[in-house]
């Protein structure tokens, strides 16, 4: 298994985010029509699995990975 690289902590300022805001909000996609195919396209996984819903609710320690980022979710 190779290593997946580092993992980088984004504050949200809160307990919770959706995932599409997230992906935004933490710089990995730029426009909300690429986090929108990106996520239907199964290509963003959140703590290791693909999830296609944009509008998942990202808790404090959630693992968002997209095109080798990683990003974790902070308060």
């Amino acid at each position: 298994m190779t290593n997946p690289g580092p993992v980088t902590d984004v504050s949200i300022g809160g307990d919770s985010i959706r995932l599409g805001q997230f992906l935004k909000f933490a710089g990995v996609l730029d426009s909300g029509g690429d986090v929108k195919e990106a996520i239907i396209d199964g290509y963003v996984t959140v703590n290791g699995e693909v999830d296609r819903r944009r509008g998942r609710q990202l808790q404090v320690g959630d693992v968002v990975a997209f095109d080798g980022r990683r990003v974790r979710v902070v308060a």
